[in-house]
């Protein structure tokens, strides 16, 4: 009888392990995440200000957020920022994973080189390309003393250009990830089937047109997620590189958020925008998760 019993505690040791290990981290993630999620979104529906209030308003909050100019630019510049930042950082992702793809000499080399920006936090990147960009010390002025007087980049102080540069440093840093889910959806297609249209004729440009980027579709939605929910929630580059300017315009509703909450004493308001941005991120992610989800179910 004891024989039976050491192996059957022993498994039983096995299984319970693993959920005490995890269960304080899974304790702290209910509280610190989604009990501030939800208080958060109970603040947006109280008249709360420089502290939290609990006077219920109801929707009110949401009412004078939609109707704010300073929403309606933070909307605008992220419906800008976040189409060129997604289609910009796919297409240079998927062109650099097929170069790479071909087998070339020094693949080693130039990998690391393509993901090493992404290795770098956002207030480095930030704060690199603003001194880049900035035309006293930046480029600009670098180009007037070689020689070239001319030459003017100023598109970090020009109120209709400045999203456009965050724009530049975003994709800079994020490309080369894309890059590697790209590439490891690349080798990842059956060579067997490559080979078959080769010899039934394809080109090179058929082949990838035809069979190739069809079957890249898991990668594609991963990229698009992932770029989605970096562009929503960006928030440290924005500040490192341009801090909402010049003026308002590269507001975002992340800095949107911070102004109205800790800078304006608008706690409320504040909290709205953020479940607004939370909502915009579940409408991307959601989705995903129910694909993911029901493919495996059906494999």
């Amino acid at each position: 009888m004891s024989s039976y019993s050491k192996p059957d505690m022993t498994s039983r040791v096995q299984n319970i392990l693993p959920k005490i290990v995890l269960s304080p981290s899974l304790f702290l993630i209910l509280i610190f995440v989604y009990g501030f999620i939800l208080f958060s979104a109970a603040l947006s529906f109280t008249d709360s200000r420089i502290l939290p209030s609990y006077d219920f308003v109801g929707f009110s909050n949401y009412i004078k957020l939609f109707g704010l100019r300073h929403w309606s630019i933070a909307l605008t510049n992220l419906f800008i920022f976040g189409a060129l930042y997604i289609v910009i950082c796919t297409c240079i992702g998927l062109s650099l994973a097929i170069f790479l793809d071909q087998k070339i000499r020094g693949e080693g080399f130039l990998r690391p080189i393509y993901l090493y920006p992404m290795a770098l936090s956002f207030i480095v990147t930030g704060t690199a390309w603003k001194w880049f960009l900035d035309p006293g010390i930046g480029l600009e002025h670098t180009m007037h003393q070689l020689g070239w007087e001319s030459f003017e980049f100023n598109w970090i102080k020009d109120r209709n250009m400045a999203i456009y540069t965050v724009v530049i440093a975003a994709v800079w840093q994020t490309s080369g990830f894309v890059m590697s889910m790209f590439l490891a959806g690349l080798r990842g297609i059956d060579n067997q089937l490559l080979k078959a249209a080769q010899i039934d004729g394809a080109s090179n440009f058929n082949l990838y047109r035809r069979i190739i980027i069809p079957q890249l579709r898991p990668a594609f939605l991963s990229a698009f997620v992932i770029l989605s929910h970096l562009a929503i929630k960006s928030y440290d580059l924005i500040v490192a590189l341009t801090n909402g300017g010049p003026g308002r315009a590269t507001e975002v509703p992340s800095t949107f958020m911070y102004s109205y909450t800790f800078a304006r004493n608008q706690m409320g308001i504040g909290a709205s925008s953020a479940v607004i941005m939370l909502l915009t991120i579940a409408s991307v992610i959601v989705p995903y998760l129910y694909a993911e989800l029901k493919e495996n179910k059906n494999g």
